[in-house]
């Protein structure tokens, strides 16, 4: 039995692509966690709302319930700022029901993200510079564990956790880790750690499917903006 097993995940090991070195290949376009992955004619996705699921999180830090559950306000500018076309930050993005693409060199592994036409372009095998700025995409850094990228981003501005979620600190630290379950299925865990927020680091594994046949389309906020000015309409 155990010999079975072995020999059947050496077998699905040896299929996932890789790249010339020998490391896996994430490159291609991808439906990320917001997909269902059931994939329809003509290489279809469906989107779906998508956020870190509340009975995984940590307990809170004493008193910061309410820092990250923060009530609605009627202004979007904290209630939602991606409805003033303001990013949404990381996580949040790797969330967002658009597709992404990955473009990986031997140094290098660069998201390109539909939505709001964000990247981000981390090095592999380098630690994080000295003195980092708090932005809405932090700074990330990867390094390999075998077969699994690990993502480690910090100097994340407060902001939005998911689009429902709440509210993380400017503490926040995420770990993501990348791994193949098959040659078009894509393994990819979560770790939320903000001291300010939770008692101690938790996770949440989410899945992303290849699509060979998409690219990625204009999407351009601005466009379809319903609340310019802070002035929120029905439709635009």
């Amino acid at each position: 039995m155990f010999v079975a097993a072995a020999a059947l995940i050496s077998a699905q090991t040896t299929k996932i692509p890789r790249m010339p070195g020998g490391k896996p290949n994430f490159a291609g376009v991808w439906a990320g966690p917001a997909f269902t992955h059931i994939v329809g004619p003509g290489d279809t996705d469906t989107p779906r709302v998508t956020n870190f699921d509340r009975s995984k999180m940590a307990p809170f830090q004493p008193g910061a319930q309410a820092k990250f559950l923060q009530p609605p306000t009627g202004d979007p500018r904290h209630d939602d700022p991606t409805e003033l076309c303001l990013p949404d930050g990381h996580p949040r993005e790797a969330l967002a029901p658009y597709a992404q693409q990955i473009v990986q060199t031997p140094d290098s592994i660069v998201f390109l993200y539909e939505y709001m036409h964000f990247f981000r372009v981390i090095p592999i095998g380098k630690p994080h510079p000295a003195d980092v700025d708090l932005t809405f995409m932090g700074n990330s850094v990867a390094k390999w564990d075998g077969d699994t990228l690990v993502i480690d981003t910090i100097g994340l501005k407060e902001w939005t956790l998911s689009a429902s979620n709440g509210w993380h600190s400017d503490a926040l630290h995420t770990i993501e880790r990348l791994r193949h379950i098959d040659a078009t299925t894509l393994s990819y865990e979560f770790t939320i750690d903000d001291p300010k927020i939770f008692t101690k680091p938790w996770s949440q594994e989410f899945q992303m499917k290849l699509h060979p046949t998409w690219s990625l389309l204009e999407q351009v906020c601005e466009e379809n903006n319903r609340c310019q000015g802070g002035n929120c309409s029905s439709s635009k």
